[in-house]
């Protein structure tokens, strides 16, 4: 298997080329907060007028009790100023204004509370129905707010988690659990706001600007055991900012799983069709995993070199996966067989013609791969170019990738959890892709499988400035 030249450990980000370390951060710089000539926090202020009208209600029972029907007009000004609006940033989108209303009612209930908590203890003194009716009150006016506040993040948030919100709704009942929950959704809702607010803001800037419209069409290559389904977009949100930035998008529409050389005759199909369409002379193709090495197939032994500008792997075992090796040896011939003839049933139904599961898996060898590279030499008139990610931990990545990448470790070192960081090099090696964070780049992170907003990688602007690159590059 082929080693990064001169790298130990592995190339890091620092060495990424300017034009993607540039826009290589978790939204870009944001300021925390806005501060007056005084240094006050203007959000904080905020924050604490809207706790007013909250605390009202919730001591409605006790102003009634003690200033009478005066208390009347204090709350008819408190529900002026509880029916105004939140401040949103005017590049919001409606999803996130509810999305950041959600997040500040949050905020403050958690003020009310606290300032509750101390009301509580002074009008305990009295001793009377007054105090638990008072209480009563309060404890609903808060829920109302939580209960607001956790609904809009519910339906409006898309990185808070799945597994969170199921463990709330579970243990909505339990303190302390009920209490981190809700800290963690509510963290990872404002984290949401900001990062997608700060990628609107960037995108209304550069409106004009048409980063991504090369001279050649961009064709997306899927790796194994997926296929291009236009309601389930294998590549994520990347298209649509490719397109968002003026691409011509189109995709390899080959099977999930078959050999490489079925594959990469799929592929040109997809080619000609590309080409015909576009009325160009040539595509540039980006693939993932196993679709590096259908589209080198085809380029090399299809003729495809003449239709075919550029050529970027990303994640592409190119020197095979002692992985697979592994697991073919262990694994007895019935349970290989028996896994193949589920999964081809499962996804003919699902829209693949005739696909092969082990003769994909079977052409991700070592052994295999090494006699692939001797055969497919790469053609002169395409560029070539490659880029990897990595994992930091088995922590940060989802089943099997982190059960995956704890055996390649042993086996290979740094890896993705599936492809191994070494196997990745090929042609003009663009670097290591990876988060200064505990969380790493996992191989379906990189190409935004999950829509996962990364802490230290915006993928979406990686594909952007890559894409960016070919421009530049007269592609």
């Amino acid at each position: 298997m082929r080693k990064v030249e001169g790298s130990s450990p592995p190339v890091s980000t620092t060495r990424l080329p300017d034009f993607i370390r540039e826009f290589y951060t978790y939204g870009g710089p944001i300021t925390e907060s806005v501060t007056d000539e005084r240094g006050i926090p203007v959000q904080l202020i905020k924050r604490l007028l809207r706790c007013v009208p909250v605390l009202l209600f919730a001591n409605m029972i006790w102003l009634f009790h003690s200033i009478g029907f005066r208390s009347v007009f204090v709350l008819l000004a408190a529900a002026v100023l509880e029916v105004l609006p939140y401040p949103h940033d005017r590049w919001a989108t409606r999803r996130l204004r509810i999305l950041h209303s959600g997040c500040e009612m949050l905020y403050v209930f958690a003020f009310s509370f606290l300032v509750e908590c101390g009301i509580w203890i002074h009008i305990f003194a009295v001793k009377s129905l007054i105090f638990w009716l008072n209480l009563l009150c309060s404890l609903l006016v808060l829920f109302a707010v939580l209960l607001s506040g956790m609904l809009c993040i519910f339906f409006c948030s898309k990185q808070a988690g799945i597994l969170r919100r199921v463990l709330l709704l579970i243990f909505w009942w339990l303190p302390g659990v009920n209490f981190y929950l809700i800290v963690q959704i509510g963290a990872a809702a404002r984290r949401e706001y900001r990062f997608e607010l700060a990628c609107l803001e960037r995108d209304e800037i550069r409106k004009s600007s048409e980063l991504c419209n090369t001279r050649y069409p961009i064709l997306l290559v899927h790796g194994i055991f997926f296929r291009d389904w236009q309601l389930l977009d294998y590549w994520g949100r990347i298209t649509s900012e490719l397109k968002k930035n003026g691409a011509r998008v189109y995709f390899g529409k080959q099977q999930s799983a078959d050999a490489v050389a079925r594959s990469a005759e799929e592929l040109c199909q997809q080619i000609l069709r590309v080409i015909k369409l576009e009325n160009c002379e040539k595509v540039n193709i980006i693939a993932h995993s196993k679709g590096g090495l259908d589209s080198r197939y085809a380029i090399t032994h299809y003729g495809m070199d003449q239709y075919v500008a550029s050529l970027t792997t990303v994640n592409t075992p190119h020197w095979g996966c002692n992985f697979v090796d592994l697991l073919l040896r262990v694994l007895p011939e019935g349970v290989i067989g028996f896994l193949a003839g589920r999964y081809n049933a499962l996804f003919r139904k699902l829209g693949d013609i005739d696909p092969d599961f082990e003769k994909g898996v079977r052409d991700l060898t070592a052994a295999r791969c090494a006699e692939f590279n001797r055969e497919t030499p790469d053609s002169p008139g395409v560029y070539y170019q490659s880029v990897m990610s990595r994992l930091r931990s088995a922590r940060s990545a989802i089943f099997p990738m982190n059960l995956c990448y704890l055996l390649i470790r042993r086996l290979d070192g740094d890896n993705d959890g599936l492809v191994a960081v070494d196997s990745a090099v090929w042609g003009d090696y663009r670097g290591l892709i990876e988060t200064p964070y505990r969380k790493g780049v996992s191989h379906g992170d990189v190409v935004d499988l999950l829509r996962e907003n990364l802490k230290g990688f915006d993928v979406r602007e990686y594909y952007v400035q890559l894409v960016h690159d070919l421009k530049k590059r007269g592609f």
